[in-house]
């Protein structure tokens, strides 16, 4: 497939990125369970009526996705996709909570028709008063990069011109506890969290949206070209390297030539050594982490790539992000390795845009 740009690009997330020149001020906080998405003024957006109604991963989706289309300048994308891990399970909870309440009787729909994974891109679609192609992943970790996918063949093919991509994840309390039951997110006892180095199991959680405008075109605001994406459901810890490396000989692109590798290090003693696995293959790239900022959750890669796409453009990489000291003149090229609990392994080659 041909590379598509990315024109432009929105987040709202644990760090406070709506705001410009937000390097400077990310933060981490590996003290906590659970990290809490920094809420927008919802109002200057969205009818307190309608705000009422609608779970917090819609909210922050209307958000973002109306900052990167207002930020390409486009008014109507020809497509609207989204990928989301869980969906908008605020409501699928609230149904669930109604149905036990009331002995299964004299329910309400509203709630189960709210907590669908697709109504994300279905609101966004009404907003715009957009007909075009719309759609839904629902990918655990790669739900983002499935979207990705789906948005350069739509391109590729000549179906569309300009692409809404997204991906959002919010938490809810009742999943919250039973991740603390099985041991997703990690025990009080073993925090702080040591995000390079952990020797203990689990994740500090987290929540965020990210969007994206896909275009076939390079515009003067492009963050960056995406080049290639691959997904494998399951890899073992051996296969890492043969499998990265196969895929930039595949886009004939040697790891020496790499400026900078963002991964996935999630502070889980058993997932994380994959990607200990991965820096061994470059010795001269910059290697970063994120999580650490942003929190686990489903979609996290949106993110990475969030800041992939602003390293890419601004030439600027955050000190908090870095693993080693190395750091290019230039910032030509980036790879983004993640997975979730070592399953659903995505890589996403991004260029700058020149």
């Amino acid at each position: 497939m041909s590379a598509v740009y990315i024109n432009s690009t929105s987040c709202i997330s644990v760090q406070d990125t709506l705001k410009d020149h937000f390097f400077q001020d990310l933060k981490a906080d590996p003290s906590v369970q659970v990290l809490k998405a920094i809420d927008p003024n919802y109002k200057e957006f969205i009818p307190p009526a309608m705000i009422r109604r609608m779970s917090k991963t819609v909210k922050m989706s209307s958000i973002a996705s109306n900052y990167a289309l207002k930020e390409a300048g486009i008014e109507k994308p020809d497509a609207i996709i989204v990928g989301t891990g869980m969906g908008c399970s605020q409501d699928s909870e609230k149904f669930l909570k109604n149905v036990i309440d009331n002995n299964e009787e004299f329910l309400t729909p509203t709630f189960f028709i709210q907590s669908t994974h697709n109504t994300v891109a279905g609101q966004i679609a009404l907003g715009l008063q957009c007909h075009a192609y719309n759609f839904t992943y629902v990918n655990t970790s790669s739900s983002l990069e499935f979207s990705f996918l789906d948005a350069q063949i739509q391109i590729n093919d000549g179906e569309a011109e300009n692409v809404l991509v997204g991906a959002a994840d919010e938490q809810t309390n009742r999943t919250m506890e039973l991740y603390r039951l099985n041991n997703t997110i990690k025990k009080e006892e073993d925090l702080p969290a040591d995000y390079l180095h952990s020797e203990t199991d689990g994740v500090i959680w987290g929540e965020g949206a990210a969007f994206f405008v896909l275009g076939k075109d390079k515009t003067e605001n492009s963050y960056a070209q995406l080049k290639d994406i691959q997904i494998i459901n399951r890899l073992n810890t051996e296969e890492i390297n043969s499998c990265i490396e196969s895929f930039l000989a595949k886009n004939k692109v040697k790891k020496e030539d790499i400026d900078a590798v963002i991964l996935g290090f999630s502070g889980d003693a058993k997932s994380d050594v994959y990607y200990t696995k991965a820096m061994d293959l470059f010795q001269n790239s910059a290697l970063l982490y994120y999580k650490h900022l942003s929190g686990e959750f489903n979609t996290a890669s949106g993110f990475s790539t969030f800041m992939a796409c602003h390293i890419l453009k601004e030439q600027q990489i955050p000190d908090v992000m870095m693993i080693n000291a190395t750091k290019k003149e230039e910032i030509r090229s980036i790879l983004l390795y993640n997975h979730l609990a070592g399953s659903d392994h995505s890589l996403v080659l991004l260029e700058r845009a020149l």
